[in-house]
């Protein structure tokens, strides 16, 4: 069975590249672009911008998932050694809670549209940046097991195949 599969290459995947980081980091920048128009619409009283930021929210929020299924599925590809492990559980833990949080944020969101789509509240933007914060912790710790433990580049998937790191 396990021949109608493809090999894996040398990032160990069975794709060219990693896929997460390319939708991960369009749902990173749908969520601050829709803090952005929201707080420049909140302070301008240019309720337009509400339409552009609950747009961004909605695409940001189904992304999020599709991001979390290509990390899980690449996360168990990339064969992680023991100095990483505490990094990949506590960004695997994170994603899935940005990804509720971000759920509860944009449902609502959507009431607020629903019931006054020319209004948003102060509590909604103080969400909004606690959400922002979040995200940028989530992107350290991205940018950590690519960075710093090279999770999926080639030295480190030879290194781990030679049994050099553990």
């Amino acid at each position: 069975m396990l021949e109608n599969f493809p090999s894996l290459n040398n990032h160990n995947l069975p794709y060219p590249d990693t896929i997460h980081p390319i939708v991960v980091h369009f749902a990173i920048a749908t969520v601050l672009f829709a803090f952005l128009c929201d707080v420049i619409g909140y302070f301008t009283r240019n309720h337009r911008l509400f339409e552009v930021g609950w747009w961004n929210m909605f695409f940001a929020t189904i992304s999020i998932f599709v991001a979390i299924i290509f990390g899980q599925f690449e996360a168990g590809l990339a064969e992680p050694y023991n100095a990483v492990e505490p990094v990949l559980t506590l960004h695997t833990f994170l994603g899935w809670s940005l990804s509720g949080i971000l759920a509860a944020i944009t449902a609502w969101r959507f009431v607020i549209r629903s019931r006054t789509p020319q209004k948003i509240s102060i509590y909604y933007l103080a969400a909004g940046l606690l959400l922002t914060v979040l995200v940028g912790i989530q992107v350290y710790f991205g940018d950590e097991l690519v960075w710093v433990y090279g999770l999926h580049t080639v030295p480190v998937v030879e290194a781990v195949k030679e049994g050099l790191l553990q």
